[in-house]
Parts: C-alpha cells; sequence; structure tokens
C-alpha cells in the first residue's frame, strides 16, 4: 500500500524512480511533464502557422486580379469621364488606363451586361473551400492525421494556383478557382487544430491566434505582390503558387504530427515520442515509467472508433448553431474586404489599410481570450462590426463626389471586429468539440464560412451600384451571428475530450441543469 502511495502522488503527478508503469492522458503529459506552452511547442506553433500565410493569399487575390480597373477616353472620341456613361460609349472610344491585360474584367471585357460574370470565379472559389473542408476535415480525422492534409492541401493549392495563371477564358478561370478554393481548404483548419493540440488548456486561445497573424501577413503581401504586376493579372498567381511548394518540400518535414490524433487512433508509442520530443527541446524530460492512456475503451472501441459529429443529438445542436453564426461571420468578413473597391479609395491603400487592421485584432483577440469568455467576445465584435457597416451607409453620400475618410474609418473599425469574430470563433470552435471529430466539426464551421463568403462577392458587384445596400447587409448578417451564441456553452479554461462519450459524461458531471438538458435531448 506504502508503495502505491509513492507511485502515484496527489494532482495524477508520477512518482519518478519508480518501475511500475503508470498510464496518464496526453492532456497530463503536457500539462505536468512537458510544459504547457514552452520553447518546442513555440517553434511547432510558428512553423504550422506559416502556411495561414499562402491561405491568405490565395483567398483574397480576386481583390487585385478581379478588379475592375479605371478607364479613359481616346483622344477626343468621348468627352465624359463618368464611368456610368462607359456602357454607351463605343468600346473603340476608350481604353483601359492599365492596358488589356491588367485584371480578369478588363481582358474578359467583364462588364455592362457581363458584370454579373466577374464575381462567378469569387463565388465558385469559396464553394470550393466549402467542399474541399468537408473532404480535408474528414482525412484529417479518420485517414491520414493533421500533418499529411496539410501537405497534400499546399501541394494542390501550388498546382492550382500556377494553372489558374493559364486560363483561356472566364469559364476556364471560375473552374480552376473553384479547384484552388477545394485545394487550399485543409490548410488553414487543419493548421488551427495541429497548433491548438500540442499545447495546454490555458494556452488554446491565444495559439489559436496566432494563425489569423500569418494570415494577416498573406493579407498585408498582396499588395506588394499585385503592384508590381497591375498590368499582369497572371503574373500575380504565378508568384503565389511558389510559397506553398516551398512550404512543402522545406518546412513540413520538421513539424510533428498531433500526439492528440495519434493517441486517439491508438499508435500511443507514436503520440509518446512526439512529447518527448516536446519535453527535451523545453529542457524537461518524461519520466520512463508512464505511457499514454488510450482514450478509447476497449470494451467499446468499436462503438467509439465508429463515432460521427452525428451520432449525437447534443453534437448536431451544437454544430447547427455555429454554422449558422459562422454563415453570417464568413459573409461579412470576406464581403467587407472584397467591397473596399466600393469605397472610392486607391484599392492599394485601402487593402492595405484592412490588413493592418488585423493586426490589432489579433493581437486584441489574443489578450481578450486569455480572461474573456470566448462567447460573449464573439458576440460583442459581431455587434461591433454590424453596427459599423450600419453607419458606412451614412457616410455614403460624402463618399460619393470623393474618398470619405470618414467611411474609411468606420468600415476599418468594422473590419477589425469582424475579423476578431471570425478568429474568435474559429478557437471557439475548437474547444467544442472532441479530438476525434474536431478537425471535422472546425470544417463545417470552414464550409458555413465559406457558403456565406460565396455570396459576398455577387453583394459586391451590386455595391457597385448601391454601397449603401451592399454595407446595410453586412451589418445586418453580423449582428445575427453575435445573437446565435448565445445558444452555445461557454468553453474557457474547459478540457480538450478525446471522445463524443466521453465528453458527454464529463460535462453532464461538471454542467448546470440547463447544460445538462441540452445534452440529455
Amino acid at each position: 500500500m506504502d508503495e502505491m502511495e509513492e507511485l502515484v502522488v496527489p494532482n495524477g503527478e508520477v512518482g519518478e524512480g519508480n518501475g511500475e508503469q503508470v498510464e496518464l492522458t496526453v492532456d497530463e503529459i503536457i500539462e505536468q511533464h512537458v510544459g504547457s506552452f514552452g520553447f518546442s511547442q513555440l517553434v511547432h506553433v510558428f512553423l504550422v502557422s506559416l502556411a495561414w500565410i499562402f491561405d491568405s493569399q490565395n483567398t483574397l487575390i480576386t481583390i487585385f486580379s478581379d478588379a475592375q480597373p479605371p478607364w479613359r477616353c481616346k483622344g477626343s472620341l468621348c468627352s465624359s469621364a463618368s464611368s456610368a456613361s462607359m456602357c454607351e460609349l463605343d468600346r473603340r472610344a476608350w481604353e483601359w488606363v492599365g492596358g488589356n491585360k491588367s485584371s480578369t474584367i478588363a481582358e474578359w471585357g467583364l462588364i455592362c451586361d457581363k458584370k454579373f460574370r466577374a464575381g462567378i470565379p469569387a463565388s465558385l472559389f469559396f464553394i470550393g473551400s466549402l467542399f474541399g473542408s468537408a473532404a480535408h476535415g474528414r482525412l484529417a480525422d479518420s485517414y491520414i492525421g493533421r500533418k499529411k492534409t496539410v501537405l497534400l492541401s499546399c501541394l494542390l493549392t501550388s498546382i492550382t494556383a500556377f494553372l489558374t495563371s493559364q486560363s483561356p477564358n472566364i469559364w476556364v478561370y471560375a473552374f480552376l478557382r473553384f479547384s484552388n478554393g477545394f485545394a487550399r481548404s485543409g490548410i488553414g483548419i487543419c493548421c488551427l487544430v495541429l497548433s491548438t493540440e500540442s499545447v495546454g488548456r490555458k494556452w488554446r486561445g491565444q495559439v489559436g491566434q496566432y494563425g489569423f497573424f500569418f494570415f494577416t501577413i498573406g493579407f498585408l503581401s498582396l499588395p506588394l505582390i499585385a503592384y508590381p504586376a497591375k498590368t499582369q493579372w497572371r503574373n500575380i498567381y504565378k508568384a503565389i503558387s511558389l510559397l506553398p511548394l516551398a512550404y512543402s518540400l522545406l518546412i513540413l518535414p520538421l513539424i510533428s504530427e498531433s500526439p492528440r490524433w495519434l493517441a486517439v487512433k491508438g499508435r500511443t508509442e507514436e503520440a509518446l515520442d512526439v512529447l518527448t520530443k516536446f519535453a527535451k527541446l523545453n529542457g524537461r524530460k518524461l519520466p520512463q515509467n508512464i505511457s499514454i492512456s488510450s482514450p478509447i475503451d476497449a470494451k467499446t472501441s468499436n462503438v467509439e472508433r465508429n463515432e460521427s459529429l452525428w451520432s449525437a443529438r447534443w453534437a448536431i445542436k451544437r454544430i447547427a448553431t455555429a454554422m449558422m453564426a459562422g454563415f453570417g461571420v464568413g459573409f461579412v468578413y470576406y464581403g467587407v474586404q472584397l467591397n473596399v473597391e466600393n469605397l472610392n479609395f486607391n484599392l492599394y491603400f485601402t487593402v492595405a489599410v484592412n490588413a493592418l487592421m488585423e493586426i490589432p485584432a489579433v493581437l486584441l483577440g489574443s489578450v481578450l481570450l486569455s480572461f474573456t469568455d470566448r462567447r460573449i467576445l464573439f458576440s460583442l465584435s459581431a455587434y461591433i462590426a454590424g453596427i459599423s457597416c450600419i453607419l458606412c451607409v451614412l457616410f455614403n453620400k460624402e463618399a460619393k463626389s470623393k474618398g470619405s475618410w470618414s467611411q474609411l474609418t468606420v468600415e476599418a473599425i468594422g473590419f477589425m471586429a469582424a475579423s476578431m469574430a471570425f478568429d474568435v470563433l474559429y478557437v471557439y470552435c475548437v474547444e467544442l468539440f472532441p479530438t476525434n471529430v474536431r478537425n471535422f466539426a472546425v470544417s463545417m464551421l470552414r464550409q458555413a464560412l465559406m457558403l456565406g463568403a460565396a455570396i459576398a462577392p455577387q453583394l459586391v458587384v451590386l455595391g457597385r451600384l448601391s454601397p449603401s445596400i451592399s454595407f446595410l447587409i453586412f451589418g445586418s448578417f453580423a449582428i445575427f451571428s453575435g445573437l446565435l451564441t448565445f445558444w452555445l456553452p461557454e468553453t474557457r479554461n474547459a478540457p480538450l475530450y478525446e471522445t463524443l462519450e466521453q465528453q458527454e459524461k464529463e460535462e453532464k458531471l461538471s454542467s448546470s441543469p440547463a447544460r445538462e438538458m441540452e445534452l440529455v435531448e
């Protein structure tokens, strides 16, 4: 009896120097022996998060490649400088300022009666992302894991981006944008999960935000890439196709697979090797007498190994609510970015301003997530984004004749809030579901975000005719999304569970009567 008391010390810590094997969960090993967030996890998260750079570039490149460039009259052939009269003029009477290759609109004449075709490629990109999220989420959870899914996604992203630069017409271009969206959708979801699954519970919120910081870097790099290629839109795609290829060859081999995923798949020895490597880089050493306890009980292994997100009613209700909120946030977040051309400012300048606003969004979000409830933070961010979009309508009259600094300021604040809501919702979703369905749950959220984003380009085209309508609709959807999360539980400082059954049991034990009702129904 005395020997057993020496073996297991309070709080589940392992007594070193004993020969007896002691089983601990991945969470316990990270918290007690590896370190909640040490040097090894810092390097790991940094290398993983680099992939967000080209995820951002491939997502937002159409701000430049599909923008409507300025035009001018040819000599004395026309006297009007009004863009509204462009369609009434003979095509030989005017020309595009940057030449016919400056954007897809200029090259393929996507104006006047063809203007709504201009939004089709961007919409199909997000629809491709919608389908790709489901496929990559399933691959990452059930088959090849997080790391290999990132590798596959990066290689396909590089190939499809380069092929897009060779598009002969708008319809091939639209199909390749769909393919590119499908390919890149595995990057964000897998990188987010791969980062958060390597750290302790109190660092999940902050680590979840780091990826979005690199997404911002990718956003900021776009004007720098696009400006030298402003007369050749195809060169922008060629440039952004190189980064994911280089990342796959040089960086990904240095990254470890998620120890949580390895443990859930029964590969506990590999998971322990990963944790041992993390501990060593943190200046620690794992006791030789510990092993990882299997999160799946042998008696119910067949049932739990086949668990899906749809096997528990509480999980279905939870993901449905998160997806509805995600639809509105995706619609606003991507829509406001694409809508910058309707602000009557220099396009490169407005894109840079919006990109810069993502930096305080990420930094502020990281700080607030350390001590603020996820549900409240998301809702407040969504409300601020919605109110700011609606306020943009008030400054629209001033913006018609010249660029309105008031409108740009309010739009930038709204975009910062939308960015924060977008980032927080991802972190929130990671914590709402267990390991064996987590990647799929995040991919479902991603699908909802992309569905909202797919509709946004058409509203941007409509905004060229009436910017007030587009801002009003964006604002309404943001406020609607903020209201929805009141039907979700709070997850701050909650543990990450491994299976649906385990999460349901643990949450029932620690929840209020109201939460119990949700789990029982």
